[in-house]
């Protein structure tokens, strides 16, 4: 089997993270999202928890699609 080229480890350790990064992020505001819910926090708190999630899978759209551009180059 042939060894992967440099570039293509580096696009696959970056989308290995973006995988990670959504998991995690997906994980978390869903606790943050229940635990609020059961101990009856504010909506102003949980707006920042969404923000917070929104602005990260913004992240990984973007990286997912400078993945997609890369690929598109070869």
């Amino acid at each position: 089997m042939a060894q992967p080229k440099p570039d293509h480890k580096s696009t696959q350790v970056q989308a290995a993270r973006i995988g990670v990064a959504l998991v995690v992020t997906m994980g978390l505001w869903l606790g943050a999202q229940s635990l609020g819910a059961a101990m009856g926090w504010d909506g102003r708190i949980a707006l920042v928890f969404d923000l917070v999630a929104l602005a990260a899978f913004m992240w990984t759209l973007f990286g997912t699609y400078r993945i997609w551009r890369q690929r598109q180059g070869k």
